[in-house]
């Protein structure tokens, strides 16, 4: 009996050796592992962590794909996306999609992933999109909220065309909400890492009456996070806030996300061997985006 227990204590520790390799490779040991079950693809997390701490200024809190501006957080300087560019000319950043305003701005990066969005649609054969703003400074802002009032517009400093991540879509072939552009956006936007920001049905929650031609910038997970849930990016954020810690599988690719609250900034650990990426949420709080 004692032989054999030899031999059970011997094949334990190989096993718990293998498992430990295992973590290391897979880059498992590091924040620990919470169970964040949200949407039934979230799975339990388990962040890379290769011990580095990235020095985190102020200005990243308030930076970023996942800043919330609107009525009560005001955007800051920082928070504009420093590519901003005019989309008039640039074919690549056009895509198949007409302008209202030769003058529309928005951030490159964005336009670029707004371009492949549509080109994605004039394969199911929806092409009649029309891009009728996009960036607006503080001062085009100003302009408009006095001409429309706050009815139609946010005070300037407030709204999410301040970002360079937000753009109106229209459709040549009438009224967004019943046109195949509208249609095909509320389905497949968040595919591509973009969101129909001010749904029919939250407007309680953001505070927007509904506006089917008005899509924000997210990026991937979120934007699939967000749709598979339900969620407005208010609702996202307190869902980061409350579980900490979420990792969901897209089109069979594995992305962990992790919220850090003010009193954690200096808790964060960088990934191994993986992409990342860092926002603000414009409220304090810090999102680590780790990428496939």
């Amino acid at each position: 009996m004692k032989r054999w227990g030899i031999i059970t204590t011997l094949l334990a520790v190989l096993l718990a050796a293998a498992l430990f390799r295992l973590a290391e490779q897979r880059g498992w040991i590091g924040l620990g592992a919470e169970a964040k079950s949200v949407d039934g693809m979230i799975q339990e997390i388990a962040l890379r962590d290769s011990g580095d701490k990235p020095e985190v200024e102020e200005d990243q809190l308030y930076k970023g794909d996942l800043l919330l501006v609107n009525g009560d957080y005001k955007i800051r300087p920082q928070g504009t996306q420093p590519d901003i560019t005019e989309l008039a000319g640039k074919p690549e950043l056009l895509g198949r999609a007409a302008m209202l305003d030769h003058k529309i701005e928005l951030s490159r990066r964005v336009a670029l992933k707004f371009a492949a969005m549509i080109d994605a649609a004039a394969q199911d054969g929806v092409t009649h999109f029309m891009i009728s703003s996009g960036y607006r400074s503080e001062a085009e802002q100003s302009k408009l909220y006095a001409e429309k009032g706050g009815d139609y517009a946010l005070p300037p400093g407030y709204s999410e065309h301040h970002l360079g991540l937000a753009l109106d879509v229209g459709s040549t072939q009438g009224m967004m909400a019943n046109a195949d552009e509208g249609k095909w956006l509320e389905k497949n936007a968040a595919r591509y890492g973009f969101v129909l920001r001010y749904p029919a049905d939250k407007t309680d929650v953001t505070g927007i009456s509904f506006e089917p031609w008005h899509f924000r910038y997210v990026g991937l997970p979120h934007s699939m996070i967000m749709q598979r849930n339900n969620l407005v990016l208010e609702e996202y954020l307190d869902l980061l806030q409350e579980k900490r810690s979420i990792s969901t599988t897209v089109e069979g690719r594995e992305y962990d996300v992790r919220y850090y609250g003010p009193e954690e900034i200096s808790q964060i650990r960088l990934p191994k061997n993986r992409d990342y990426a860092l926002s603000g949420d414009n409220r304090g709080g810090l999102i680590l985006t780790v990428y496939p």
